[in-house]
């Protein structure tokens, strides 16, 4: 068993890793019901939230569908971070996760997410100060360092630890690399083998099938996989993961009728949480992966990102599963 603070988790966990203007609530939903173990909402600035931002409020909520749920946010600012935390409370997450690994431009260069990376000393304060702050578990994510000449993760993971994490997921690349190259586990590795670690230690990066997740369990020792974007259009994955370490087996492709019943309810869920115009703007990045390889497809993926009107979208399914719905996938 694995343990977030007092949260009580299965074995090797899988974790919805927490990407803007992905991990909403209806996304959130969909993966928790296909075997997520723990999800995250969207990073939301520290900043915006003490300012009450819309953009950043909204992402606030919570279902209690979702839990175990964790709210993460990003600064660096110490007052705007312990403001935030009193503001994150008040949705009742069963965790506050700080972002210490986004390597976007306009967030590094306010010393924020991966910026820290480059001053351990400020990295430590915050997570202390906002240690100290919540009853609530709080965690981190972050990544192996700033560049390659930087890696100092062991380290970095002893010394939040040290002040009162309660668990760490780690990126296995550095910020340099952005999302280039392959992930590096080792490091990793040599974190969660440190005698000194306790928490539990997720990997993050580049687990795109059940095998590779089944590799970071057996071979890394990890205590559970964090899944982002091999997630996007397949919420199937968390399931797809836990039939293999069961079965050693793939699971069958997801069937077409399966596909589409996801598409309508992610629409709906989405226009039930932003209104019309929102949830059929926001639902659109999701059809490409949804229904990816797919012969003859092109003119019904186009009706569905480019109707503006909701009914349009759910027609646009119907006719699929009349044309394809008895599609095979491989």
């Amino acid at each position: 068993m694995v343990k977030i603070g007092k949260i009580e988790l299965p074995e090797f966990p899988l974790l919805l890793a927490p990407m803007e203007d992905v991990s909403d609530p209806p996304f959130r939903a969909l993966c928790k019901e296909q075997g997520a173990d723990v999800v995250y909402t969207e990073f939301i600035s520290s900043e915006g939230l003490i300012r009450d931002a819309a953009k950043s409020v909204i992402k606030l909520d919570i279902y209690e569908k979702e839990r175990p749920v964790g709210i993460q946010i990003f600064g660096a600012n110490l007052d705007s971070m312990l403001k935030a935390v009193e503001i994150v409370e008040k949705s009742n997450p069963d965790i506050i996760d700080i972002n210490f690994g986004c390597p976007v431009k306009k967030v590094v260069s306010k010393g924020a997410g991966a910026g820290i990376l480059k001053d351990i000393c400020l990295m430590e304060k915050l997570t202390s100060e906002m240690v100290k702050r919540t009853h609530l578990p709080v965690t981190v994510k972050t990544r192996l360092g700033w560049d390659h000449d930087s890696i100092r993760i062991v380290e970095v993971a002893e010394r939040l630890q040290d002040v009162g994490i309660k668990a760490l997921s780690i990126h296995g690349r550095t910020r340099a690399q952005m999302y280039k190259g392959d992930a590096d586990w080792k490091p990793i590795a040599e974190v969660k083998n440190n005698p000194r670690m306790h928490i539990p230690i997720f990997g993050n990066g580049d687990v795109s099938t059940p095998e590779r997740a089944a590799e970071m369990r057996d071979k890394y020792g990890l205590d559970g996989a964090m899944i982002g974007r091999a997630s996007i259009g397949n919420p199937w994955f968390f399931k797809q993961i836990k039939h293999y370490f069961e079965t050693g087996k793939q699971l069958a492709p997801i069937s077409m009728l399966e596909r589409i019943d996801a598409a309508r309810r992610h629409l709906k869920m989405s226009i039930d949480w932003k209104g019309e115009v929102l949830g059929v703007l926001e639902t659109r990045r999701h059809y490409t992966n949804y229904f990816k390889g797919i012969p003859n497809f092109k003119p019904y993926r186009t009706k569905m990102v480019t109707s503006d009107h909701s009914e349009d979208v759910f027609r646009a399914f119907d006719e699929v599963e009349n044309v394809f719905g008895d599609y095979q996938f491989a």
